[in-house]
């Protein structure tokens, strides 16, 4: 038994790191209820920050995390991961306004990446032979559980307990981690690690928060405000100052001589438009859920169960059903599936329609998650040398991460837009109230009678249209990745463990590889 402590310690700080990514969506009703009366609180925008602010800090930090890890140690970088977290989580839980919880968010997610970055490489180094599979594959499980998991753990702390308790609930489990590491986990580092890519880790940190945040203050400022543009400007030239970076670096954190590959390409849009297009609407379903059909947080995270669910179901299975199935088909079906299962939920759902109207989309949205998600993470293993299989994975969790911070803030920006328009002139005033979580409020502000009757079904309208240009957006993206996989994954040479096509490349991998990508 002791000789499974290091997976443990492990799979403790991945299935809480992963949790966080989820747990928020069912208690933002709950802090944007608390937070209203904040002069500071600027509503719909900044519950996108609370939710986009911890997915950013972790696809930022990633690969420089990963790299700083191989060259002062993994385990010292995930204690100190696990510290970080821990104090982030009880600040988050005793923040008093919007910007302090939004800023201690940020820093949850840069305990987090530390976390992230290292889980693969300590399992690597504690397990061989036929016990570092079963590690892996528990590893991969306990993932996976951390996305059906997050919703129903973020409902049954919120509505038993406060909000708050959706970060201190962090701090035992922090705590017991700890322990574990310490007393079973052993230290390791990269026999070759190279300089940390500080410009890199800058420049790709700037573009990405300007990018996200310019897509955010689309909803209330449109594509030609001079903010808006100056962001974009900004986003573009620091991601331009990130290629020449890497470019010219003799340790980049990320070899852009990868992206010569077509499969590689494929993989990390793949990766970006899956999270985007599956997940990052949930947080809009949540708002609808609780603020204008009555739900609670418990019942809000019931209804996004069928998602997570079937992912986790079909992920288990798919490995030993799909296998010899070539990736093409996995990760580009998986990704129709999910397209598809958004346009469900976009042509069932109309104004007075119930939770039932989005379960069949939900359903058929998660079997595509579960159908590509393994494949995906085994076409970037199988993309590049084996050499440089750990800065591939580090790659396709950043891309994901990515994905879901940006699909959040163009989702919210979609969604804003339609709350708008299903208003009419008239009711334009309310797209902000609405967005922000305050439905049942209006609701029971307004005369009973008629003209309650009249903001009832004003109301709804709104939130049908919002959700129905949302999952529109949504299935778009899934489809764009799903024809992108189709055209750029070939057949090739077979990879006998996985049926992968495998790159043929003799370069050395340089520094800084991180762990690969997980099933959340």
């Amino acid at each position: 038994m002791r000789k499974w402590l290091p997976l443990t310690a492990v799979c403790l700080g991945a299935f809480m790191l992963l949790v966080d990514v989820t747990i928020v969506t069912v208690a933002l009703p709950d802090m944007a209820a608390d937070m209203a009366a904040d002069p500071s609180f600027d509503g719909f925008s900044a519950l996108q920050w609370v939710m986009d602010v911890y997915a950013l800090a972790l696809a930022a930090l990633l690969l420089g995390a990963g790299s700083l890890a191989d060259r002062i140690g993994r385990r010292r970088v995930y204690l100190a991961g696990l510290g970080l977290f821990a104090a982030a989580s009880l600040a988050c839980g005793l923040a008093t306004g919007p910007a302090e919880l939004i800023a201690f968010r940020a820093v949850q997610g840069i305990g987090g990446a530390a976390m992230f970055a290292t889980t693969m490489a300590l399992l690597s180094s504690a397990y061989q032979g036929r016990d570092r599979g079963v590690a892996f594959g528990v590893w991969g499980a306990v993932n996976g559980a951390a996305a059906a998991a997050g919703p129903i753990i973020g409902g049954l702390l919120t509505e038993q307990f406060g909000w708050r308790w959706i970060f201190f609930i962090n701090l035992p489990v922090c705590a017991l981690a700890v322990y574990v590491t310490l007393k079973a986990v052993a230290e390791s580092r990269a026999p070759r690690a190279g300089r940390l890519d500080l410009p890199g880790m800058a420049t790709f940190t700037t573009g990405a928060a300007a990018l996200t945040y310019a897509v955010i203050r689309v909803g209330e400022n449109g594509w030609s405000s001079p903010t808006t543009l100056a962001l974009l400007g900004l986003g573009v030239a620091a991601f331009g100052a990130f290629v020449l970076v890497e470019l010219r670096s003799a340790h980049p954190m990320l070899d852009l001589s990868l992206f010569r590959s077509p499969t590689f390409v494929a993989v990390m849009a793949a990766g970006l438009l899956l999270s985007g297009a599956a997940f990052s609407y949930l947080m809009y379903v949540s708002l609808w859920l609780q603020s204008a059909e009555g739900m609670g947080p418990v019942g809000g995270g019931l209804v996004l169960l069928p998602l997570s669910a079937a992912g986790f179901v079909v992920a288990a299975v798919a490995g030993r059903l799909l296998h010899g199935v070539p990736p093409r088909l996995t990760i580009g079906g998986g990704l129709l599936l999910i397209g598809v299962g958004a346009l469900l939920q976009a042509w069932m759902l109309d104004a007075g329609d119930g939770w039932s109207a989005l379960v069949p989309g939900l359903l058929v949205t998660g079997v595509g998650v579960g159908a590509a998600t393994p494949a995906l993470a085994a076409t970037a293993m199988g993309a590049v040398a084996p050499a440089r299989a750990g800065m591939a994975g580090g790659a396709l969790n950043t891309a994901r991460q990515l994905g879901t911070a940006l699909g959040i803030a163009v989702l919210g920006a979609v969604f804003h837009a339609g709350l708008r328009s299903g208003l009419g002139e008239g009711g334009r005033d309310l797209a902000e109230p609405l967005a922000s979580g305050g439905a049942g409020q209006l609701l029971a502000e307004a005369p009973a009678g008629a003209a309650r009757e009249a903001l009832t079904g004003l109301v709804e309208a709104a939130f049908a249209n919002g959700l129905r240009e949302t999952f529109l957006a949504s299935a778009a993206m899934g489809l764009a990745g799903a024809l992108t996989v189709f055209l750029l994954l070939r057949g090739g040479t077979p990879d006998t463990a996985a049926g992968i096509p495998r790159a043929r490349t003799k370069s050395p991998e340089p520094a800084g590889a991180v762990a690969p990508p997980a099933r959340n």
